[in-house]
């Protein structure tokens, strides 16, 4: 069964296939298929509103059913930010590196370093439906880069001590927002590919 997953991101892609392939489920990109979603602007004001908005575009133009994540990192010393704006945090074209870089200036001086990921994913089918869930993981924000596995925040996320930049991508699958938001997905998609009678 075929799934239009709504990201431009190839590293989400590659975590969300990891999760949805056991579930007989074939995720491919609306760029795969021949179709930009360039043009769906994110006007939500939470994960879960951006999510949806990115997930129904995609259904909507390729008439597939279509999984959209929106994810970011919440920093309590900086009033949860930088949030849904995680990815534009420190400019548009602003690296990884960039934005880690940018977020450990601001906390130079913080004693406080707690910070949560967040994922909001939503599944949107041609006839409507829709399943949405939202996964989080709890950490704090190292004094410095360590790793270079993962991306975006991971090398300066801690959880356990251990920065995301040092996991293995099963170790971060385990206890990841993504992680956590898919496995719940997961309960949910089957259960409703069962209870619609839905060929997998």
């Amino acid at each position: 069964m075929k799934f239009i997953i709504a990201t431009n991101n190839p590293d989400k892609l590659v975590e969300l296939k990891r999760i949805l392939n056991p579930l007989g489920i074939e995720a491919v990109t609306a760029k795969q298929e021949g179709i930009s979603l360039d043009d769906v602007e994110e006007t939500g004001s939470t994960f879960m509103e951006n999510s949806f908005i990115k997930a129904d575009a995609a259904c909507k133009k390729t008439g597939l059913p279509a999984i959209a994540d929106d994810s970011g990192i919440c920093v309590d010393a900086l009033g949860g930010a930088p949030g849904i704006f995680s990815a534009r945090f420190a400019g548009e074209e602003a690296t990884d590196e960039d934005k880690n870089n940018l977020i450990l200036e601001k906390l130079k001086d913080a004693d406080n370093r707690s910070a949560h990921y967040t994922a909001a994913v939503t599944c949107v089918f041609p006839n409507g439906d829709k399943l949405q869930v939202e996964g989080k993981c709890f950490g704090e924000i190292a004094r410095e880069p360590d790793g270079d596995g993962g991306f975006g925040y991971d090398p300066i996320f801690l959880y356990d001590g251990k920065s995301f930049g040092n996991f293995t991508a099963e170790e971060k699958d385990k206890v990841s927002h993504r992680g956590n938001a898919l496995r719940m997905l997961q309960k949910e998609l089957k259960k409703y590919l069962e209870e619609n009678n839905v060929n997998q």
